[in-house]
């Protein structure tokens, strides 16, 4: 049986720093969602990482990458996973203290 969290987990990945901050700012705005973290990944790419119920994340991860191709050719990549396995939270950055 498989270990899952009912949390889901939306990413963004962006081509630079102006792409991956309108894409936080949207996705937070456009839904309930907390904003995990980023990470520089390398070569300029940011990933943007918010968790939440699956269809706040979902409406989040769409409305953050509209924002992000807004704002030019920033979008990598955008992606959903609606129950996260409780080994993958290892790998994943921890949320900051409120």
């Amino acid at each position: 049986m498989a270990d899952v969290t009912g949390i889901a987990l939306g990413m963004i990945e962006t081509r630079g720093l102006v792409p991956a901050i309108e894409a936080a700012d949207a996705m937070t705005k456009a839904a309930e969602v907390r904003l995990v973290g980023r990470q520089f990944v390398g070569g300029g790419y940011v990933t943007v990482l918010v968790r939440g119920e699956t269809g706040a994340v979902n409406a989040a991860v769409r409305a953050g990458a509209d924002a992000c191709e807004r704002v030019g050719d920033g979008l990598v990549a955008a992606h959903i996973i609606a129950r996260v396995h409780s080994e993958v939270e290892n790998i994943l950055p921890k949320a900051p203290q409120a």
